[in-house]
């Protein structure tokens, strides 16, 4: 092993990752070879008394279930008879699949009609076996232990007496059958949601019934319906849940304000998109005597409505997540509550979960208090307006009004904004500036992706296509909730300057893979860029400055997605080993509980610790966790998807132009190019290009030309006309315009 790859062991204190397939991968070395824990410690560069009791603990678990032998006291080998593993099924576009298991280093090739009519994502157990030729292994599907769904989305094709469900998914490589009895009503062409009630084994297709029947094809409500029940997510509340809701009661109390922190005389207002409907976060700011600033971030006390055990929060914990499509939101809690009575409106009291701290000029913080308050929004900005008074206005010892022009305002009209208000936005604006530079000096990664947002017209079809790029004032609100986030983890995870064993959620965020990070530096070479893999501090520097050095150029929007594919994906998590990517020991969301349901469960835990509490079991939160971070997931696929349909319709209407493309992905069978002007992506296939006979060069991330030698390579400028635009699949095919 290089020493590149040890670094990733020295995680002192910390979950030791993968640690599984490494013992694994040490043990296969030499089948015949055996290893005690300390020997398989040192060859993982694991020094800390707890990496190697986590060591002892993993060899003892997999030689329980007989993974690997103890063929003498504390020594253990591979189990050389060990030929079935349990692991999930990733299906590829091409029908054919890969099994992953920890058991194994490497992804285990399956092809398809090895698949045992496993699906994507199934739980399964697979016989992996070499191949006749070669080293390189196979798996087979020999049985499914847990179907990951079993609901499909797709366009009936039906027959006199019965139809086939064609998914839209190209990772559901089989049509579903349906018998005339169990098509619902539904007709040949409509848009359909078919679940799978069998599969017999002399079948090739599995049986189903249809359960709803969406729409036709290309309507817009039943394309984004399908969106979100491909990813099981709903887009109505149950009956019984909006009633829930309805019969809360609204009314804040004197006896329920006598409970809480009384701030609605301290100068508060809220920071948000133009089209928000639901503020769930809110700045106060107030002057100290002593030169310092109380800066107060409060959150709408959604726990206070949303009580356990309850209809309504069942559906906000089976949701766990608002979903933002490009034409709306799906929200985790009904309207009332969410663009309503938790709304931090401006003029509105509301009952507020808040992190009030101390700071000093420096941006350091000398003093924090948490809990329940009642507090008052004086105003409501959008990000423009504040971005407007940060651009527009100086701090001095006498702050003037600010009068916000008419092209800005969201009032539609001219309006004055207090002396006040403008002092408290650009100390804010100020602080927020150093703590941004702290994070990043202390090796905080900054992707500052611009953001694809379409205009859409009444009808909800895009008409026009624009890039959003965060400014000053996103970034000021992006810190003071990120300092809450932080420092209510700290305050639950550290007591005493030492760790605490108390459960939290937290949001964690790994390391990146250091093979990852090998193939993005082989890509970006390319280009002339390197990144520095040596130590955790290195990675970071050097991956912020790629992401600079490559700010504006054509391939940007590629080299910036390819570093993120690079990074580890950050879940919840009762287990913190702290967050990589922002550079923080702790970490957890506290600061958006109307759309998030870890965040609620954050306010329930802090103000169970507040009231003197005991720690609750780890195992039912961890449980909900693991259902969350899966819930987001989901959501962020329905989220692409729908931008992906989107730029699909708006190309519709450009046929006949010919776009300056860059090409961002190679293939065997074509390369995928991005337009420049609006970041559509689609393909060109290798054979629609007439020029010459191209081949797939995988070295050089190209296309070949056999007869001119002519390449085609990734990063590559191109020319591209629209061939074909597929809604359904949401896909566009690209001719290329050659010289």
């Amino acid at each position: 092993m290089t020493k590149k790859k040890k670094k990733i062991y020295k995680k002192k204190g910390k979950v030791v990752k993968n640690l599984t397939k490494n013992i694994f991968r040490i043990l296969n070395e030499d089948s015949d070879k055996f290893y005690n824990y300390k020997q398989i410690a040192a060859k993982l560069s694991i020094v800390d008394t707890d990496g190697k009791n986590q060591v002892i603990k993993k060899l003892a678990e997999l030689a329980s279930t007989k993974k690997i032998v103890e063929v003498d006291r504390g020594k253990f080998k591979i189990n050389a008879d060990r030929k079935y593993s349990v692991g999930t099924l990733d299906i590829t576009s091409n029908g054919n699949g890969y099994f992953v298991t920890e058991d194994y280093e490497d992804d285990i090739f399956i092809p398809n009609v090895n698949l045992g009519k496993g699906l994507h994502n199934d739980i399964v157990k697979a016989y992996v076996y070499k191949k006749r030729s070669g080293k390189k292994l196979e798996a087979d599907v020999v049985e499914i232990l847990e179907r990951a769904k079993t609901e499909f989305v797709g366009v009936l094709q039906k027959s006199k007496n019965f139809g086939f469900v064609l998914p839209d998914s190209n990772k559901m490589y089989a049509d579903i059958f349906i018998s005339e009895n169990k098509m619902n009503g539904a007709e040949h062409g409509d848009k359909v949601q078919a679940t799978i009630s069998d599969w017999p084994q002399n079948s090739k297709n599995p049986f189903g019934k249809i359960t709803k029947v969406l729409g036709k094809p290309g309507d817009h409500n039943t394309e984004m319906h399908s969106i979100l029940l491909e990813y099981d997510l709903p887009y109505e509340f149950p009956e019984e849940v909006e009633k829930d809701a309805e019969s809360l009661s609204l009314e804040i109390t004197e006896e329920e304000i006598s409970k809480r922190r009384d701030m609605r005389k301290d100068l508060t207002f809220t920071i948000d998109p133009k089209d928000a409907k639901d503020f769930d976060d809110a700045l106060s700011f107030v002057k100290l005597e002593n030169g310092n600033y109380e800066v107060g971030i409060h959150i709408a006390d959604v726990s206070h409505y949303l009580q356990s055990k309850t209809i309504l929060d069942d559906e906000a914990y089976d949701r766990a997540t608002s979903v933002y499509l490009v034409d709306r939101v799906v929200p985790m809690l009904p309207e009332m509550l969410s663009n309503g009575v938790c709304s931090l409106r401006p003029h509105e009291e509301k009952l507020t979960f808040s992190a009030v701290f101390e700071i000093n000029q420096k941006a350091q913080v000398v003093g924090e208090w948490f809990g329940r308050t009642v507090t008052y929004s004086d105003q409501r900005f959008a990000y423009e307006e504040a971005q407007s008074i940060i651009e527009n206005c100086k701090l001095s010892d006498d702050v003037q009004p600010y009068t916000m022009p008419l092209e800005t305002s969201i009032i539609d009209k001219e309006y004055e904004v207090s002396s006040e208000i403008v002092e408290a936005t650009l100390h804010l604006d100020k602080l927020a500036k150093v703590l941004r530079k702290k994070r990043m000096k202390q090796g905080a990664i900054s992707f500052d992706r611009v953001e694809v947002k379409f205009n859409l017209d009444e009808e909800a079809n895009p008409v026009g296509v624009f890039f959003k790029k965060s400014k000053d004032a996103n970034k000021l609100i992006e810190e003071f909730m990120l300092l809450a986030n932080r420092k209510v983890a700290e305050f639950i995870g550290r007591k005493k300057g030492k760790p605490s064993n108390d459960t939290f959620i937290y949001r964690v965020h790994d390391e990146p893979d250091l093979e990852k990070l090998a193939s993005l530096q082989n890509i970006i070479s390319k280009f002339g860029y390197k990144i520095n893999t040596e130590t955790k501090e290195s990675t970071s520097a050097t991956l912020n400055q790629l992401l600079n050095d490559v700010n504006g150029k054509a391939e940007s929007n590629m080299i910036e997605t390819l570093a993120i594919r690079s990074m580890s994906k950050a879940v919840y998590t009762t287990q913190n080993i702290g967050h990589y990517g922002l550079a923080f020991d702790y970490y957890s969301h506290f600061t958006s509980p109307i759309r998030r349901y870890p965040d609620v469960m954050t306010h329930r835990l802090l103000q169970h610790y507040l009231d003197g509490g005991k720690s609750p079991k780890a195992e039912l939160y961890e449980e909900k966790c693991k259902h969350s971070s899966k819930r987001e997931e989901l959501a962020s696929k329905a989220e692409r998807d729908s931008i992906k349909y989107m730029q699909v319709k708006y190309m519709q209407d450009h046929k006949d132009e010919v776009f300056d493309g860059v090409i961002t992905g190679v293939t065997e069978w074509g390369i995928y190019v991005e337009i420049s002007t609006n970041k559509c992506e689609g393909m060109v296939r290798i054979r629609d290009i007439k020029s010459d006979y191209y081949i797939f060069d995988e070295k050089q991330y190209a296309i070949v030309g056999q007869s001119t030698k002519n390449m085609y390579q990734l990063g590559d400028d191109v020319r591209v006309q629209v061939k074909k635009t597929d809604l359904e699949r949401k896909h566009l095919d690209f001719n290329l315009i050659e010289d």
